[in-house]
């Protein structure tokens, strides 16, 4: 018998969106949405088992991320955003220090086409660890065992199902959990508002955790209204229409680009530039920041295609916002951004 379903929350937070019920769950299972959503294996092996029709055109597109270094921005207190690799980032604003998604090392099935800006031993003085969701390529073990061991300041934020998560990785570490349409609890003194959102994804680490932590991004509003969202990972859905409604228009937004191909895999997972171009338009971005791109070898399309494309959609016109693709390790300073 089908269990029936039940939504959740953190009780202890606001919920800003008015009659949002909390996160759908289904047994041990974060629904999508309204919606139960398990990638099938066979979709994988169907995957694994066929002919990238762009395989030698991938062979031959060597491109990665140009690489700064950004030690004089760690070793600073200047406002500034900074991009280390796919969807990891560090933002600077008001004396605190955020990093998001940290993925700092190579492993097993993911390794980096691209050194780091700075080294690991240099990332101190930082004070809050925010964590989309748990997928490997955004949640590192030993990135985040590195960071708490540094950092003993460090507060994470994430989804429903982190701690639990996290406590195997570093059990000192503080987590405070949010379902969608939460805004965290970040103290009186706090410079900004920090709040958690949908996104169109899934959970999986291991054999048996289907599902079962919770994936979203997060919007970080300054007190003058200024916004800055982090996408995280996501599929195109109607998602990008509710935040705008309710946060709209947004001043940065930082979107996925990559791992789009084969889409019969990669659609309900990831969004591709035309529809990352598509969503920062319906969140009527000002400027665009793209991301999960350049740094792991995670799909079929060869490695230049993701930028490529949202570039020659922006010079078409096609793209509201500005679009600013940085080096890796390259210091943005939005806060000046008109």
């Amino acid at each position: 018998m089908a269990s029936s379903p039940r939504f959740v929350r953190n009780p202890a937070l606001p919920t800003i969106l008015p009659q949002y019920p909390g996160n759908k769950m289904i047994g041990r299972e974060y629904c999508n949405g309204e919606e139960l959503y398990e990638p099938s294996f066979g979709t994988v092996l169907k995957w694994q088992l066929s002919k990238n029709p762009q395989k030698e055109e991938k062979k031959a597109d060597t491109w990665v991320p140009a690489v700064v270094d950004c030690t004089g921005f760690l070793e600073s207190r200047e406002d500034g955003l900074v991009w280390l690799g796919h969807a990891s980032f560090l933002l600077r604003i008001a004396g605190r220090t955020l990093f998001f998604d940290p993925v700092l090392f190579s492993s097993l099935g993911l390794r980096r086409r691209h050194p780091l800006p700075c080294r690991p031993e240099q990332l101190t003085g930082l004070d809050y660890l925010l964590l989309s969701h748990g997928h490997r390529d955004h949640l590192d073990e030993k990135s985040v065992q590195l960071v708490a061991r540094q950092n003993p300041q460090l507060q994470a934020f994430g989804p429903l199902g982190m701690a639990g998560l996290l406590r195997g990785m570093a059990p000192a570490l503080p987590v405070q959990e949010a379902g969608w349409w939460q805004s965290f609890d970040l103290g009186p003194a706090a410079p900004f508002e920090l709040f958690y959102l949908p996104a169109s994804h899934w959970h999986r680490r291991g054999l048996t955790d289907m599902n079962q932590v919770l994936w979203g991004s997060f919007l970080l509003r300054l007190p003058e209204g200024r916004t800055l969202y982090f996408a995280g990972d996501t599929a195109m859905a109607g998602h990008f229409e509710l935040i705008e409604k309710q946060f709209g228009p947004l001043d940065v937004v930082l979107m996925p680009i990559g791992a789009y191909k084969p889409g019969y895999m990669m659609q309900l997972s990831h969004v591709n530039p035309h529809e990352a171009a598509k969503a920062a338009n319906i969140l009527r971005a000002g400027h665009v920041v793209p991301m999960h791109h350049g740094t792991f070898d995670l799909s079929d399309e060869p490695a230049s295609e993701p930028l490529r494309e949202l570039e020659m959609v922006a010079h078409g016109g096609m793209l509201r916002g500005q679009l600013h693709a940085p080096a890796v390790g390259e210091v943005l300073r939005w806060q000046d951004w008109e």
